[in-house]
């Protein structure tokens, strides 16, 4: 579809990059009103033709014109959207606000347009489906399971409403974010008196001065940026100092944050919780399910709502008792090493676990992470992506929103450049925390027969590189952060190796949420091969790699406290399920949500939650993310992941490396090439040549009892 560009927006660059890339550093916050106006406009009008009776109900004229039109403005609005979690400033936020509402309801109708769903109906029952390909197929049978889903089928009187609810969840998950964010960035704490650094190493004190000298301080300035939150937690012996952190993390965005002089606690995600649940409550309830929960798990793996509740049930019941002897054995060790008598307070946790392990393994977080530059790490993940997927990475000159963004390509052996992606290593101020990967444009078959070639964001929140002595030392990151690296690469993979020419199931797009993990997690498991880590470290100072006997006490303590780890999973999960299936959002007070945190820790930890956490204002995944009733998909996907990973361990018996290409290439081909071109556990089981099985988890997560 050809589009005419009014004169005014031709240097716009949310709307000249077309199909290529946007000038990310050219997008002003007033570019945006005027180009999503213009592309609202052009997808109504592709809208309205694909509706007309004269339009044929066919792929090339009914959906490539739409997906066109449709494609331009998620694109340009997905742009936007990026700068908003990793570039914000308050004239962009606003600027994104006031179009959010507009976006929103465009696609709520896109969704409920019985007119255009008799269209797709149309199709699927014509001499012509059958001639699709099975992407195509896919595309056509996902998107009449989402006009039912969209509320398609409600009456007239009904869908203004079911409108609105779309429109107050986006603008609430959006506000839910904000109140994160700035309840993040508004605190800062300043020690001028070195010896309350006590504990701390040498790259969190040299990153806190630097901290401090930008916001122009005096001394050491901490923040609840994780980067430099949790060193503080992790080894700082000024117990104050890590109480003080801890209470201000696990506040953020509550009741108990900062006041306005009003006397209402700025950033307050309370009564944002609340709202959020009731509006999906009746979200689902209009379309027909007795929960969210039900409508959730429609277009997922999960069958039903009591299963998903027993899968998470089944695998607290097998770690608990891992997880109550991890807590046995670090209050025991925090009485008699560390004089904590009257017992372990909740930032006593963190710095006691650090200790046990070096104790126990004699070596340190801190030790080990000296090994691993980020620029070692990137050639060393490199290596292996292009050794088991036949693929080769080289930098790339993309056009970048910040200095420190790096951009690559992925080619084949032949040279023929596939994909590109972006790297956003480093934590700043309006930078969203956490790590994530997304879909900056997806692989598609164009009318002309051309191929428009994917492209992904990966974001991740590290330790940027600070100056020692004046000088700027590189980068290094811990071995979890390197897990994060591997996994948000395995998402990359996903979205960028896909073969499929059909952009609504290409890549990870149409795959089910409960499996989108499953590529993610199974990369994560190179982080603990020896074959792997010798090639892909080198000491800060020094250039050595990782001695072989560092590594294995590393991998001895690779389950160290899993069992606890694996339970604070299960109870983020069970309480984003119970929040969806359970709760009685029509009597629910302010508190009910917390309350409901509360009895979950009860009943399935064996830490009790502590009066002043209120962790969940803070739980983006389900409340901005978009996880909302699918935060057990990363438990679930784990199943498939370990059970995937097992297929390599096996290979390696033969082969002699995990890094089996041929192994590798099925993988490729079975998993990553065919995106959401077909159900997650056809895919799986092609790859396998059978149903998943839970053993590989428990085995890798040393949750089985050994003789």
């Amino acid at each position: 579809m050809t589009i005419s560009i009014p004169s005014h927006l031709l240097n716009n660059p949310l709307i000249t990059f077309g199909r290529g890339i946007p000038e990310y550093a050219q997008i002003k916050p007033e570019h945006i009103e005027p180009a999503i106006t213009f592309l609202l406009a052009q997808a109504e009008s592709a809208v309205n033709s694909a509706t007309d009776s004269n339009t044929a109900h066919s792929w090339n004229a009914l959906v490539e014109p739409l997906e066109d039109a449709t494609e331009s403005l998620s694109r340009s609005w997905g742009a936007i959207s990026h700068l908003n979690s990793v570039a914000d400033t308050p004239e962009l936020r606003l600027s994104y606000g006031e179009m959010l509402p507009q976006v929103t309801a465009f696609f709520s109708s896109l969704s409920q347009n019985l007119a255009l769903y008799e269209k797709f109906k149309a199709l699927k029952s014509s001499g012509e489906f059958s001639a699709l390909t099975k992407a195509q197929k896919k595309v056509i049978e996902n998107s009449l399971r989402d006009f039912c889903l969209g509320g398609a089928e409600l009456s007239a009187e009904e869908k203004p409403r079911f409108s609105k609810i779309q429109d107050e969840q986006a603008i609430l998950g959006k506000a839910f974010s904000d109140h994160v964010l700035d309840a993040t960035d508004g605190f800062v704490h300043v020690i001028t008196d070195q010896t309350q650094l006590a504990g701390l190493p040498e790259d969190a004190i040299a990153a806190a001065a630097d901290t401090a000298q930008q916001k122009k301080l005096q001394g050491w300035a901490f923040t609840l940026h994780f980067p430099s939150y949790y060193p503080v937690m992790q080894y700082s012996e000024n117990r104050s100092l890590r109480q003080l952190m801890y209470q201000a993390y696990v506040t953020r965005a509550s009741e108990l944050g900062p006041q306005y002089s009003s006397g209402k606690a700025e950033w307050d995600n309370t009564e944002n919780m609340l709202a959020q649940l009731r509006l999906r409550d009746e979200e689902a309830r209009m379309l027909g399910f007795p929960n969210y929960a039900a409508l959730s798990i429609a277009p997922k793996m999960a069958k039903t709502v009591s299963e998903v509740d027993q899968f998470l049930g089944d695998i607290a019941k097998q770690s608990k008792p891992f997880a109550q002897k991890d807590w046995d054995e670090l209050q025991a060790y925090a009485k008699s090493e560390l004089d904590l008598t009257e017992g372990l307070q909740p930032w006593d946790i963190a710095y006691c676990s650090e200790r046990l392990k070096q104790d126990r393994y004699s070596f340190s977080e801190n030790e080990l992470k000296q090994y691993f530059p980020l620029p070692k790490v990137l050639e060393g993940l490199f290596g292996v992506i292009q050794a088991l997927f036949g693929v080769k990475i080289n930098e790339a000159q993309l056009p970048t929103w910040h200095a420190d963004v790096q951009s690559f390509s992925v080619s084949n052996d032949d040279g023929q450049i596939i994909a590109y992606f972006y790297l956003d290593p480093y934590a700043r101020p309006g930078k969203r925390g956490g790590a994530w990967m997304d879909d900056a444009r997806g692989r598609r078959e164009l009318p002309n027969g051309e191929i428009q070639i994917p492209v992904a964001y990966l974001v991740c929140n590290f330790a940027p590189p600070v100056k020692v002595d004046g000088h700027l030392r590189q980068p290094t990151i811990t071995h979890d952060d390197v897990i994060t690296l591997f996994h948000e690469s395995g998402h990359g993979l996903h979205h960028l190796l896909t073969q499929v020419g059909a952009l609504g199931v290409s890549g990870i797009n149409g795959v089910e949420w409960d499996a989108v993990e499953l590529p993610s997690q199974f990369m994560e498991n190179f982080c603990w091969e020896w074959e792997v880590l010798e090639k892909m470290t080198a000491h800060a100072e020094t250039g050595k790699p990782l001695p072989k006997s560092l590594f294995e006490k590393m991998l001895a303590a690779k389950n160290f406290q899993n069992g606890m780890g694996t339970l604070r999973q299960i109870v983020m999960s069970l309480t984003d399920w119970r929040l969806h299936s359970t709760f009685n959002t029509a009597n629910a007070t302010d508190n009910a949500v917390l309350k409901l945190s509360r009895n979950i820790a009860a009943e399935f930890n064996i830490i009790t939650q502590p009066e002043i956490s209120r962790w969940i204002n803070s739980f983006s995944h389900i409340f901005a993310g978009g996880y909302a009733a699918g935060y057990y998909s990363y438990k679930w996907a784990e199943v498939l992941s370990a059970d995937a990973y097992s297929a390599f361990e096996e290979a390696a018996k033969l082969s002699g490396s995990v890094l089996d290409s041929k192994t590798g290439q099925r993988y490729r081909q079975e998993i990553l090439e065919v995106g959401g071109s077909r159900p997650a556990a056809e895919s799986f089981k092609a790859f396998r040549g059978r149903e998943p099985s839970i053993e590989a988890l428990l085995r890798h997560g040393g949750l089985v009892e050994t003789a």
